[in-house]
């Protein structure tokens, strides 16, 4: 089991990563899907910034359900990560480290892990009630017109993931 940090501190915390590696993240990660990625991307190619720093950061593909009475979020599985393929690669350009969901990642999103020396980490589909216990804290950071499919950022201890596509682009389908 290894342990890693976000946002990075060193971009070499990922050169100890190999696909298939089980890890522990801790920190505070993004949330984003398939509507705040249109709106970051819109963004992008109008030439303006984004309202968000995600340099070194890691964005968890879920939408983050209403918290029951004593938890800080409901469930919190990942969705598809192949949906956000198209919408990926404009974010690692931008410095974006580690993206966290379910399912394979097209062949471009390889390459451009390998390129762009970012990661693919998987999570576990199925088990968002299981996985809300990782998380410390919430809040929204911007695109609150979009519910639980706004950005958030999470405080995470310990939540659990598998190395899906590692900075050499080697990919966890392709091992099966």
């Amino acid at each position: 089991m290894k342990n890693i940090y976000f946002p990075l501190k060193k971009e070499k915390d990922l050169e100890k990563l190999k696909v298939g590696d089980y890890v522990l993240i801790s920190g505070k990660i993004l949330t984003a899907r398939d509507a705040a990625h249109k709106k970051l991307i819109d963004d992008i190619k109008k030439g303006k910034s984004i309202p968000l720093n995600i340099k070194n950061a890691l964005i968890y593909y879920t939408g983050p359900s209403p918290a029951p009475p004593g938890k800080i979020v409901g469930s919190i599985g990942p969705t598809t990560s192949e949906r956000m393929d198209n919408l990926t690669i404009p974010l690692l350009k931008l410095g974006l480290k580690a993206t966290m969901g379910k399912g394979e990642r097209s062949e471009k999103i390889v390459k451009s892990c390998k390129i762009f020396k970012a990661v693919y980490f998987i999570t576990y589909g199925g088990c968002g009630a299981y996985l809300n216990q990782f998380v410390k804290g919430i809040k929204l950071l911007c695109f609150e017109e979009l519910g639980p499919e706004g950005i958030y950022e999470l405080e995470v201890i310990n939540f659990p993931a598998i190395v899906g596509i590692d900075i050499y682009g080697n990919n966890f389908y392709k091992f099966r």
